[in-house]
């Protein structure tokens, strides 16, 4: 199993930065979650368009899922070949009736495979086993943990303190960590999202071999976050950032063309990098 990052703000993408996406391939499938904003031309980077076997959706919010529309527009829209077959997309009940309304009637109808899930559920996607946990966030968001190859990978999209968290992230190779703020989330957030201090606790508790920080929202300074996740975690800590590259079997890494990227070692905080772009 290999993750690549091609983006990690919230909220929208920062200048050189996209939204979440993420790129998770086994056995040569190539499963995109969650398409946010400005990653589709970061994906064109590592693959083509029609080379995506299915898309994964957390929840609606459009830093999340709205680069679905250019990629199926990308795979429809051809002079060059016909189209590509449907894609498959598993997204929660309704989460995605925004994104597909943006074009006219109809234009994109053949272009998507909808297969909907309620969170809670498990099914399968490719060579991955997919398991989910409704978390809370201000629409239904599912915390996704894929298994392959003997491998897991837990992402918790965006979501305030739960107790499935645990569950979800428990002796996972990689977790994903939804990190809006480095110390303490806002009161008017503080049930819908997280911060790194809480990312670190919950990757303590879950014996988790590495801890990637994503979703830092404007302002948040990604040292900080890294020291703020190191303080409950002892083990490698990185934050998201386009091209980061991670394994079970290699800690995260930029990618051949990143850019320096925070990359904390087991027991040590890393040193200011390249800050992935602010989210919310």
């Amino acid at each position: 199993m290999r993750l690549t990052v091609l983006g990690g703000c919230g909220a929208w993408p920062a200048a050189g930065q996209a939204c979440s996406g993420y790129l998770v391939e086994h056995d040569g499938f190539r499963l995109l979650v969650d398409p946010g904003y400005a990653i589709l031309p970061r994906l064109l980077q590592f693959v083509h368009a029609d080379d995506v076997d299915a898309v994964l959706v957390s929840h609606g919010h459009p830093d999340h899922c709205a680069d679905l529309n250019p990629l199926l527009r990308a795979r429809t829209f051809r002079d060059d070949r016909a189209p590509a077959p449907a894609l498959p997309v598993y997204a929660p009940p309704g989460a995605l009736g925004p994104v597909l309304a943006l074009d006219r009637p109809g234009a994109l109808d053949g272009a998507i495979d909808l297969r909907e899930f309620t969170p809670g559920e498990g099914f399968g996607v490719g060579p991955f086993g997919v398991r989910s946990w409704l978390l809370p966030h201000f629409v239904p968001n599912a915390g996704l943990r894929l298994e392959s190859g003997g491998h897991h990978l837990a992402y918790t999209g965006d979501t305030g303190p739960s107790p499935d968290l645990l569950s979800l992230a428990l002796g996972a190779d990689l977790l994903l960590a939804e990190a809006s703020c480095a110390r303490q989330v806002p009161d008017d957030s503080a049930r819908y999202l997280s911060s790194a201090s809480q990312a670190g606790q919950l990757a303590h508790r879950a014996g988790v071999g590495q801890l990637i920080l994503t979703h830092l929202v404007p302002g948040t300074d990604a040292a900080e976050s890294v020291e703020a996740a190191a303080e409950g975690y002892s083990g490698p800590i990185a934050v998201a950032s386009p091209d980061l590259v991670a394994s079970p079997d290699l800690v995260a890494s930029p990618g051949a063309v990143a850019s320096p990227d925070l990359v904390a070692s087991p027991g040590a905080v890393a040193s200011p990098g390249a800050v992935a772009g602010p989210g919310r």
